[in-house]
């Protein structure tokens, strides 16, 4: 790593932060021993993943609280001087802020300033004026009148992002306290010596309207802190890309087949709700060569005692569609179920997603590739479906759709590629393209 490459730490809220860059170790353990370990590895980026989006608030304080603190413990071990520290959320704006960067910052202390850079040109979101903003067929949303800002969860009512921010620390950040670095701040190269004056973990919000807007953000930031400053993000995956300077991945998306262990079908999984995944989904439904297989989730809500049934039924499905040389789609069911308060919408989120994951755990073992249609559902793949401690990540099949390889030494998938979808991320025909790409091998 070159020395003027400062160790870049992502605390990622669920696995699709890595959906821009690539060879980086994704954990999905973060004792210190491992830590340090990963922080030694030669690659300037580093996510550990938190999954803290599928939790409570008080559950994800607790989560990011014990990740710092083993942290601090791995940088003085492996002798990291120099680091960021990035939380990567932002599923347009959706998540636990500002509890993890406040908790990152008295554990990890000392930051002069958080910036939130929500700009997700692969999902096509940018922030002009300091208002974020969705594109869809080409028009410019404000996300606060998109389907995200409704989330029962997460929901919020601001555009403008300094609005946001007070809205999200009720008061504690006024708007007008809020700094902001526009589109001709950053192309006019005005921001170095606002850099070297932030103190006091004052927060920044910042526009992006390309790669090349962060790329010169990230070379202003990496000078700013080589001379001492020190910073935290709030941030979505693009500012990753340019903060990393990895280059490109060592295979080409087109070619993510050739990483398939065999010329069998794969599975693809479907967890995630929003709109644009069904839409995705639906589309795929129309090909020759899958078949849908559905997961009734208000059956499994209705009658908790029917889960056994499920997934025998929902694996037998599997096999059979398999055997018969098809791709299955297992999916949930997609009719939107209401709950009378949010810790009962999670806790039956945490169900479904049991249930999946042992699905996963019994698909055949020669399968080619697996995709997870889903940013939660992803994380639980990962961790829980296929029992990884840690994984590299080998690059991205789509815009923003991060794949992996599981070890040759995995016990039931060997050298099976992986593909982290994100549930709101390409349009109706991406999950077709994902499927075509490592079909075709």
């Amino acid at each position: 790593m070159n020395v003027s490459q400062p160790k870049i730490i992502v605390i990622d809220d669920d696995p699709t932060g890595s959906q821009t860059v690539h060879s980086c170790l994704l954990l999905m353990c973060w004792d210190v021993e491992t830590l340090k370990r990963s922080l030694q590895d030669d690659v300037s980026i580093l996510f550990i993943l938190s999954n803290t989006r599928a939790m409570s608030p008080q559950q994800a304080a607790a989560t990011t609280q014990e990740i710092c603190q083993n942290l601090q413990m791995a940088i003085a071990a492996a002798e990291i001087k120099e680091f960021l520290v990035v939380s990567r959320s932002d599923s347009t704006l959706r998540g636990h802020y500002p509890i993890e960067t406040d908790v990152i910052a008295q554990e990890l202390g000392g930051f002069d300033a958080h910036f939130l850079t929500p700009a997700f040109f692969e999902g096509g979101r940018i922030t002009t004026n300091s208002t974020h903003y969705l594109l869809i067929d080409g028009v410019k949303i404000p996300v606060a009148e998109t389907e995200f800002a409704q989330d029962s969860v997460f929901g919020y009512s601001h555009s403008y992002l300094p609005d946001y921010v007070a809205e999200k620390t009720q008061g504690k950040i006024p708007a007008k306290d809020v700094i902001k670095f526009t589109l001709t701040d950053i192309r006019s190269g005005q921001i170095r010596q606002r850099l070297l004056k932030l103190t006091g973990n004052q927060c920044v919000v910042v526009d992006g309207e390309t790669q090349s807007d962060f790329d010169l953000l990230a070379q202003e930031i990496l000078q700013t802190t080589a001379t001492g400053k020190r910073f935290l993000f709030r941030s979505a995956a693009s500012l990753l890309t340019s903060l990393a300077q990895l280059g490109e991945q060592p295979i080409p998306p087109e070619k993510m087949a050739d990483y398939k262990p065999n010329d069998k079908p794969g599975v693809i999984l479907v967890g995630s709700h929003v709109q644009k995944t069904t839409q995705q989904l639906n589309q795929l439904l129309t090909k020759d060569g899958v078949a849908g297989i559905e997961v009734d989730v208000v059956r499994l809500r209705a009658q908790p005692q029917s889960r056994t049934s499920i997934l025998q039924e929902t694996l037998d499905s599997v096999q059979r569609v398999f055997t018969q040389g098809q791709t299955p789609v297992v999916y949930t069911s997609r009719e939107e179920l209401s709950f009378s308060d949010i810790q009962k919408r999670l806790e039956f989120g945490t169900v479904v997603s049991a249930l999946l994951m042992d699905v996963v755990k019994g698909l055949p073992t020669d399968i080619g590739f697996l995709i997870s249609k889903g940013g939660i559902t992803s994380n639980d793949v990962l961790s829980v479906g296929l029992n990884l401690t840690a994984a590299r990540l080998v690059g991205q099949i789509l815009p923003g759709c991060s794949v992996i390889r599981t070890e040759p030494t995995h016990s039931q998938f060997p050298n099976l590629p992986v593909v982290l979808f994100p549930g709101n991320v390409g349009n109706q025909d991406s999950l077709v393209a994902a499927w075509y790409r490592l079909r075709n091998s």
